[in-house]
């Protein structure tokens, strides 16, 4: 099947820095694209050709609409409609707009597993993030907090973090507590001031509507009307998890998030990201999404750093596995048991 597309002021921009948003429809859809003097031709299957008609049309009236595209938005959201057949490039960005109303930023899912946190954090209570560093699982959930908090879902924001990793030790840190525990905390502040106006972030730091403190805070309170957040949970204590998970109150929602490739407890403690994701798995209410290299939105490197990690502990364990098949097997000792011997009579 071909199709002729008129082209329209602006369509340029759908196309991308040399021609790359149109090189994703093209290897997502396994169409062709010609770009010719006053239209656009599409070939393909019919059903495959139907849904590149949709982005052109969904592009055009997101465009007319004022909707703007930024920092490489687009080719993010057409990849996700690529790896979906149930996502529309117009149903992202109205979503993305939704969730954003107030915000400096529109944050929009940049691939499947990110479009399916997003929607899991709007349709469930507790929501479990678990992957490699750069997945967005922090900075989304930071997002969600911020349109739950400015949408008036909930009255305040709670940000919390395991205050003590890779051996580091407090009390060595000059300065208050405060002071001591605000570097490891330095993460959550970062995504708050990317995602709102610094005065803002200020404003509701003063009056406490945002608040950020290390896990131990936690104990002994219940969390109303709230959107809580735990970052870097696989460094908490199964004990710290289950004190986390319960201080959950009326209207609240909680978001866990971490990387269990990065467990920093000493070795004879078991992670409680862990533990909670054995307990829990089958608790209604709950949804968990599992990230993976390719949802990497980092620098191009570091998805490529982190499967290399991978693919070295992959070899590592086989290589340990054939280490141990080739060694001979243990001899076992037969030991011989000898029983003394009992006097057959008994002397008088």
């Amino acid at each position: 099947m071909r199709k002729k597309i008129e082209i329209t002021p602006n369509l340029e921009t759908l196309f991308g820095n040399r021609d790359e948003n149109l090189h994703i429809l093209e290897d997502g859809l396994r169409v062709s694209i010609d770009l010719l003097s006053d239209s656009v031709g599409i070939e393909g299957s019919a059903e495959n050709v139907i849904r590149a008609e949709q982005v052109f049309s969904d592009f055009e009236y997101l465009r007319r609409g004022g909707y703007t595209f930024h920092n490489g938005d687009l080719g993010s959201m057409l990849r996700v409609v690529m790896a979906d057949r149930t996502a529309t490039l117009r149903g992202l960005a109205e979503a993305g707009k939704q969730r954003s109303q107030g915000a400096k930023r529109v944050v929009q899912p940049k691939s499947v597993n990110q479009r399916r946190y997003l929607e899991m954090i709007e349709s469930h209570a507790m929501v479990f993030g678990i992957g490699p560093a750069g997945t967005g699982k922090t900075y989304l959930a930071v997002a969600m907090a911020i349109s739950a908090l400015l949408n008036k879902q909930v009255s305040r924001i709670i940000l919390a973090r395991p205050a003590v990793e890779a051996g580091e030790r407090l009390g060595f840190l000059p300065g208050t507590l405060q002071e001591k525990v605000d570097p490891y905390l330095r993460p959550l502040y970062d995504a708050l001031y990317d995602l709102m106006e610094q005065d803002k972030v200020d404003r509701h730091l003063e009056k406490n509507t945002i608040e950020i403190a290390p896990i131990a805070f936690m104990r002994g309170r219940t969390l109303n009307d709230a959107f809580i957040i735990l970052d870097e949970a696989q460094n908490t204590t199964p004990e710290q998890m289950k004190m986390f998970v319960t201080r959950l109150g009326n209207n609240s929602r909680a978001v866990i998030t971490g990387d269990i490739t990065q467990i920093d407890l000493p070795n004879s403690k078991r992670s409680g990201l862990l533990d909670a994701m054995d307990v829990l798995k089958s608790v209604e209410g709950i949804a968990f999404t599992i990230f993976d290299d390719t949802d990497v939105v980092r620098h191009q490197l570091v998805q490529r750093i982190v499967r290399a990690y991978d693919d070295h502990k992959l070899r590592t364990n086989r290589q340990l596995a054939l280490h141990l098949e080739d060694k001979p097997p243990v001899p076992t000792v037969k030991t011989k048991v000898i029983e003394p011997e009992l006097p057959t009579q008994i002397e008088q």
